[in-house]
């Protein structure tokens, strides 16, 4: 069989691993929306290195969109088979891709104003929402650790990732010839000790493996320093007057977030400030994560006795209409907005941004990866200047920067969840989702941890298994 990489290759986005068998069945692991620098993203975005009507299967490990976020597309351009996922994956996806749909088609408009005043052609989306509709059509939901067969001579089963809401590592047992090979993906891994999500679960053995590695050679703050970090912020801010923007994902991050806010509340360490969570898509996502208590730690568990809506408060209000996310755009009274996307590439963000970014009062809090060429990556290097929406602004406002809320294992985290794989059986391991200098460090520490071949895959690169 052969493996190819179609995505997050030597880059932390657009996960999207093909799988070839002798027999010609595809399954593809992921099919993610790659978010970066325009040019690239829309290199990147636009056409896939496969014909999309001869994929069998799609794999998928989670619902954020830099993994799920191309779905839409593959039907658009002929897929027509089964998309395995978790139950809870498969509610997520629900959301965003309608919510990826909306936003694409939103986007463009805006942009297209200002394209037409400069001259240039109008752009298209990728996708719209009657694509995203009918590929949701196509998925089945599964449990973890309840192998399925997804195709004939392929078994499958998911394993709690712990990364986000319904997130899955995976491994694959492929029968063929008389051999039988198993096929490990780790998916995004969790950030052990973290609120809400059960600490990831360790893989089974396979024969060859393909890892995320986002963190390579980075270690993250103690999970225990974010809730006193953001109640610093938030009074440092308020004190003179200003908001705190928080660009945050709106499935996994933003309840996190939430979650710290409605506990410092509770211990009184939260100023008198209303706090806003402007994104349709997280308050539709939060409702997901409160109707399944199922995946929620015993921590959480716990604290839901005392509290029975931890992702609520007095101060809090969930934004739905785009009329009132206006509003907190013109407001200049200190208050606390929560908005998606957590790279700032899309969404309500951008607004917030635009019209606050330039006030020193303000601050910006950057509590999630953002890949290079992206606005938030700017945003974490501190340029001067920045381009929202083709326009320049200058940032003024305070920027800090938080890892201790990650969602991804750390460079230790992703050597403690590989430890327990036998590496006497282990041929091969394929590191992806991560930018080349992280990935070199995870893989040199793996060769001296014992693992025999550990390999960097190029964008497009096939490997016979």
């Amino acid at each position: 069989m052969k493996l190819t990489f179609c995505g997050a290759a030597r880059t932390v986005t657009g996960s999207k691993h093909l799988l070839t068998l002798r027999n010609g069945k595809k399954l593809l692991l992921d099919c993610g929306l790659f978010q970066g620098k325009r040019s690239l993203a829309d290199e990147m975005n636009d056409s896939f290195p496969f014909d999309p009507s001869e994929i069998d299967v799609v794999l998928l490990s989670h619902a954020h969109i830099d993994h799920s976020g191309l779905l839409p597309k593959l039907y658009k351009e002929g897929f027509r088979g089964k998309i395995w996922a978790t139950h809870a994956t498969y509610s997520l996806c629900a959301l965003m891709l309608l919510d990826s749909a909306y936003i694409q088609e939103k986007d463009v408009r805006f942009v297209n104003k200002i394209r037409k005043k400069q001259g240039k052609p109008a752009r298209k989306p990728l996708y719209n929402r009657e694509h995203a509709e009918q590929v949701l059509d196509l998925f089945v939901g599964v449990g973890y650790r309840q192998p399925f067969t997804p195709i004939e001579d392929v078994s499958v089963e998911y394993r709690d990732a712990g990364h986000i809401l319904g997130s899955a590592s995976m491994v694959l047992t492929v029968r063929e010839d008389g051999q039988t090979v198993r096929i490990g993906f780790t998916g995004d891994v969790g950030n052990p000790g973290r609120p809400i999500l059960r600490d990831p679960q360790p893989m089974e053995d396979c024969d060859y493996l393909i890892s995320e590695s986002t963190y390579g050679g980075k270690t993250h703050e103690p999970p225990d320093r974010a809730k006193r970090d953001l109640a610093e912020v938030v009074e440092r801010t308020s004190k003179r007057g200003g908001k705190v923007i928080i660009p945050a994902f709106a499935v996994g991050r933003t309840q996190e977030i939430v979650y710290a806010l409605d506990q410092l509340w509770n211990e009184g360490r939260l100023p008198p400030i209303p706090v806003f969570v402007d994104s349709p898509l997280a308050v539709n996502a939060t409702g997901v994560y409160l109707s399944l208590p199922e995946c929620f730690d015993s921590d959480l568990n716990e604290y839901i006795s005392q509290d029975p809506d931890p992702l609520g408060f007095e101060r809090l209000t969930y934004v739905r209409e785009a009329q009132k996310s206006k509003e907190l755009n013109g407001s200049r009274i200190p208050m606390i907005i929560i908005s998606a996307s957590g790279m700032c590439e899309a969404g309500r963000i951008l607004h917030h941004l635009r019209n606050n970014i330039e006030d020193s009062r303000n601050t910006v809090m950057i509590v999630g990866y953002c890949a290079d060429h992206t606005l938030g990556k700017r945003i974490v290097d501190r340029v001067p200047q920045v381009r929202i929406f083709g326009e320049p602004y200058d940032l003024k406002a305070e920027v800090v920067v938080k890892n201790s809320y990650s969602a991804h294992a750390d460079h230790p985290g992703m050597l403690r969840f590989l430890s327990s794989l036998d590496r006497d059986r282990l041929k091969k391991v394929f590191l992806v989702h991560g930018e080349p200098s992280r990935q070199e460090m995870l893989r040199d520490a793996l060769l001296e941890q014992g693992y025999g071949d550990v390999s960097i895959p190029d964008y497009g690169e096939s490997f016979e298994l």
